[in-house]
């Protein structure tokens, strides 16, 4: 395994992990690739929602990168977008370098780095992302999208604290991040998963999202627990949220992204 490490424009860094390339396995030299966006409030990147998630996806043959992003000074206003839709840019500008299949890239979010996932499908075309970094077409715009216990509205059932971080009081870019607001019918497939009883970011948020999906015909798998606390990760001891029930939520999304990018191992 090589451990590949990029620094963005601004100071974001993205460390990847990368399966061999051999000649033993030359059908397996090019692969799927999952960008991670772990949580933590816009406040920090929580590592317990990095490589311990990376590691099924790993282990699943994917090429797995893990996005340390912006997260001071407050507000940070469009900064956490460019650097997860930079991410992208750079993983697909650099497909035969990294060993990444350009066409099957997936981004993976958790809390407010589940919004930040969720804003590079939603918000791919935004227009201070599309100057910033001069994107043609949807070349930053992921393939798949999965969200674990997402931020995702500035309304009712905001996380205040994420909208604070990344908007601060301003009114119309807190709307412009209030992201079922914004979906439209053409975004790539979603896999969502929340616990009904998560007591800081409300399963409205990807209630919301989910009914978004639905109107504008949007293909998404949705998975409720009923118990679990916010931040759970891969819901193992490992990461201090033991939760066999919830953990279920891996081996369902490594399934889900392996029959929608059509790849497995077996």
């Amino acid at each position: 395994m090589e451990v590949y490490t990029h620094i963005l424009p601004s100071g974001a860094t993205l460390t990847g992990y990368l399966r061999d390339c051999t000649q033993s396995m030359p059908r397996f030299n090019t692969r799927p690739a999952v960008l991670i966006c772990p949580g933590g409030g816009y406040n920090h990147c929580s590592v317990r929602e990095g490589d311990p998630v990376a590691m099924p996806f790993l282990q699943a043959g994917y090429q797995v990168f893990v996005l340390s992003y912006t997260v001071a000074p407050a507000p940070l206003r469009w900064q956490p977008l460019l650097d997860a839709a930079g991410a992208i840019l750079h993983l697909r500008r650099n497909a035969g370098k990294l060993r990444v299949d350009p066409c099957k890239i997936a981004v993976c979010g958790f809390s407010a780095g589940g919004h930040l996932a969720a804003s590079t499908a939603i918000l791919w075309d935004a227009e201070p992302v599309r100057c910033a970094l001069g994107i043609h077409g949807k070349e930053a715009r992921p393939d798949a999208v999965l969200l674990g216990y997402p931020v995702i509205s500035a309304g009712v059932f905001a996380h205040a604290g994420s909208f604070d971080q990344l908007a601060g009081q301003d009114p119309a870019l807190r709307a412009a991040f209030s992201l079922e607001k914004h979906v439209q019918s053409d975004l790539p497939p979603f896999f969502l998963w929340h616990t009904v009883d998560d007591g800081t970011v409300p399963v409205q948020n990807s209630l919301l999202l989910a009914q978004a999906l639905t109107e504008h015909q949007v293909s998404y798998e949705l998975h409720l627990f009923p118990h679990g606390q916010h931040g759970s990760s891969i819901c193992t001891r490992e990461v201090n949220t033991a939760n066999p029930h919830a953990a279920a939520w891996v081996g369902l999304a490594v399934r889900w992204l392996a029959e929608t990018f059509q790849y497995s191992l077996q």
